[in-house]
């Protein structure tokens, strides 16, 4: 469609609703830029903005009026990049066709750079590494950079790394488990071996949240009851939408969440010091 002075609401519409038809997808507002010839300002000018163009023709996109699970995000962030076959910027996410808005992924992994190590940390985590691999790589590719003190992974050669065999952590030996956790299980594990000298007495382990109760030592002779939440990063809490009005400490291997609201026992470092 070409842009034309005289854009009427009815064409802009109608705009919409032929992207959405053909990708499949409501589209952001690079998409219309992008394939009607149709610019902000005649959004401004006909709509006041975009979200709402879409309410007038009875469309939605999933952004921060809407919930959206962290598989959600990163899959179609993955999506993308597999698409460009780059890792796209934010501005190339959204001209891209990406089906969020940046709020919900900021409100998950705080700033954009964090979202590629997520994603590699849940294809592990999930088996989905040979179904991404070409996403894999261009993560594992990235130039360095980023923000400082990040830790970077370097990628084992393809040859040093035998299919169908696990992964491990490095040695923590001594240690009841002798390798560093990998997942949530084995920070349960970890946790369950240190409680008592960390001052807890597990009462509970439920699969729904939160994880689980104990007793934890408040003083010489006085136990309280707390429910605790097992991570393998405590910025996973987030991540999984989890109420933390209904939870009163993470536990976690690694604290990657500085401005979490609970109570946070870090077990990389509980460990060194027991």
């Amino acid at each position: 469609m070409s842009r034309k002075k005289d854009l009427s609401r009815e064409q802009a519409m109608a705009a919409v609703v032929a992207c959405k038809q053909k990708f499949g997808h409501v589209p952001t507002l690079g998409d219309l830029e992008k394939h009607t010839g149709i610019l902000r300002h005649d959004v401004i000018r006909l709509f006041g903005n975009y979200a709402a163009m879409l309410k007038e023709c009875g469309l939605e996109r999933l952004g921060s009026g809407m919930k959206a699970g962290i598989d959600d995000l990163l899959l179609d962030w993955a999506r993308v990049a597999r698409a460009q076959k780059r890792l796209p910027l934010l501005h190339e996410y959204e001209r891209e066709g990406g089906a969020y808005s940046e709020v919900p992924f900021r409100k998950r992994f705080g700033i954009w750079s964090n979202v590629p190590g997520a994603m590699k940390r849940y294809a592990i985590e999930n088996g989905l590494i040979r179904e991404w691999q070409d996403v894999i790589e261009l993560i594992d590719n990235r130039p360095p950079g980023g923000r400082p003190g990040e830790r970077k992974e370097r990628p084992l050669p393809a040859s040093k790394v035998f299919a169908g065999r696990p992964l491990y952590g490095p040695l923590i030996h001594p240690s009841p488990l002798i390798c560093e956790p990998t997942n949530e299980s084995g920070v349960i594990f970890l946790f369950g071996a240190v409680a008592e000298p960390l001052g807890f007495q597990m009462l509970r382990i439920q699969t729904e949240f939160p994880d689980g109760e104990a007793l934890c030592r408040v003083s010489e002779n006085r136990l309280q009851q707390v429910k605790l939440e097992f991570e393998y990063q405590s910025r996973n809490f987030l991540y999984h939408n989890h109420d933390a009005a209904k939870c009163d400490l993470i536990v976690c291997w690694e604290h990657n969440w500085p401005e979490c609201p609970l109570e946070v026992v870090e077990l990389k470092t509980a460990i060194q010091n027991l």
